[in-house]
């Protein structure tokens, strides 16, 4: 229940245009997402990976978000303007984490290894950004609007483009 309200809050606190409880709990397909998520990922680490993908994919349907159960998110992740986020399987996604629509964090090699990037607490990670590969992203960074980021991020860094540091810690 206690993390039931912290997305909640979460939520509220990142989004300006939201202004109640009630209002996020009914018209956020990103609340919808995380929701569903906790509960595929159950089923997945409870080894009910079939259920757990036809979760997903039922959350995909409706909300146009796709997060594989396998990945693993942290508190208040908060997905704002969804539509066309993926994230993949190995994905690891720290704490107060905001991303918006169109984000992908994906992989770029075929293998049952780690390939998809591990994402450190308070990331912002603007619209249409592609973050790629087994990589990390350090805490309090921030990706702009379309960037593509292939290598490691620093903490505290911001990176537009193609993995152009703009500003570090």
């Amino acid at each position: 229940m206690s993390r039931i309200s912290e997305d909640i809050r979460a939520g509220l606190d990142r989004d300006p245009a939201t202004l109640t409880a009630l209002e996020l709990i009914l018209t956020s397909p990103g609340l919808w997402t995380v929701w569903t998520y906790r509960c595929a990922n159950r089923m997945w680490r409870w080894g009910w990976r079939i259920p757990a993908r036809m979760l997903s994919n039922w959350a995909k349907l409706w909300t146009a978000i796709e997060v594989h159960p396998g990945a693993t998110i942290g508190r208040r992740f908060v997905i704002d303007h969804g539509v066309g986020v993926v994230i993949g399987e190995t994905a690891e996604i720290g704490d107060d984490v905001l991303i918006y629509h169109q984000v992908t964090l994906g992989a770029n090699e075929f293998t049952r290894a780690k390939r998809h990037p591990t994402i450190g607490n308070n990331v912002v990670i603007g619209a249409g950004a592609k973050v790629i590969g087994n990589i990390t992203v350090g805490d309090n960074a921030k990706i702009g609007a379309n960037a593509m980021v292939t290598k490691p991020v620093a903490a505290g860094s911001v990176v537009v483009g193609t993995n152009q540091v703009v500003k570090t810690a």
